[in-house]
């Protein structure tokens, strides 16, 4: 299979490659100096609640009135 990189420095990943991986969003990027290594990374349990909160369109701003609230309340 053959890969080729663009003038943007993107790569195409052939289809029976990337098919193996089709869940997967995000790759850990590394060499060993003559090989590159994409390694998937599954998602953590922060990336569920972020996704979730951006579902509720809750904002960083929400989040910061509601941590201030909640430590002049109690």
């Amino acid at each position: 299979m053959l890969a080729k990189k663009t003038i943007k420095n993107q790569i195409t990943l052939p289809k029976p490659v990337i098919g193996r991986f089709a869940e997967v969003e995000y790759f850990d990027v590394s060499t060993d100096g003559e090989c590159i290594i994409l390694r998937p990374l599954e998602k953590s349990p922060g990336d569920e609640v972020r996704a979730h909160l951006a579902r509720l369109e809750v904002t960083e701003e929400d989040i910061t009135a509601a941590v201030k609230w909640a430590r002049t309340t109690s």
